[in-house]
């Protein structure tokens, strides 16, 4: 099904002179990617003590891109500048999932008595990780089918964000957001896992 991480190649090509800039002062690949975390981490841990403030809500979405870029920079670093590492690949997909979960968890404040659901979201978007890297394992081709991908996932939360900011209600909405957007990710893991071989 479809999912933004489609249009990765020409978000790359965008994305070519920050890369050329990086090389030039000998930044390295896994140098982005745990700066990517560490940001994550840290706007994640300011989402949770400034919940109740509107000026949370804009930096989420604007972090959320700057993570999605980041994502990107790191992979064309590796590929064109033959920096690929398996310290690299292991980096990679392990601060993937600790950046969700900091960005995503500290939505149980916004919704107290729905924390479950932010939970399940959590916890199925890391399921759909490990599914994609399991069919790279079983196939050898990571798996990245939507819905709901990471890429999406971080455009729903940015929206979702933006919507807040404009003052549409939390409750009710984001109950049934957050719950769609998990069916969606069950989808998605049956996908990687039926494209992964999984049939054999």
């Amino acid at each position: 099904m479809a999912s933004i991480y489609e249009f990765k190649p020409k978000f790359q090509q965008l994305l070519l002179p920050v890369v050329r800039a990086l090389h030039e002062r000998n930044i390295t690949p896994n140098q982005v990617t745990i700066f990517t975390c560490i940001l994550s981490i840290i706007v994640g841990v300011l989402f949770a003590m400034n919940h109740d403030s509107t000026w949370i809500f804009v930096l989420i979405p604007i972090v959320l891109f700057i993570r999605m870029a980041l994502n990107a920079v790191d992979g064309v670093l590796a590929k064109r500048y033959n920096m690929k590492s398996v310290r690299g690949k292991y980096l990679n997909e392990i601060t993937d999932v600790i950046s969700d979960a900091a960005l995503y968890l500290p939505w149980m404040f916004i919704l107290p008595n729905g924390g479950w659901i932010i939970l399940a979201f959590v916890v199925l978007s890391a399921v759909s990780e490990m599914t994609g890297i399991i069919a790279e394992v079983v196939t050898g081709e990571r798996r990245y089918d939507g819905p709901m991908g990471k890429s999406d996932r971080a455009l729903l939360v940015g929206t979702l964000s933006v919507l807040l900011i404009i003052g549409i209600p939390p409750e009710g909405l984001l109950w049934v957001v957050f719950l769609l957007a998990s069916a969606a990710i069950l989808v998605n893991i049956y996908f990687r896992m039926e494209r992964g071989g999984a049939r054999r």
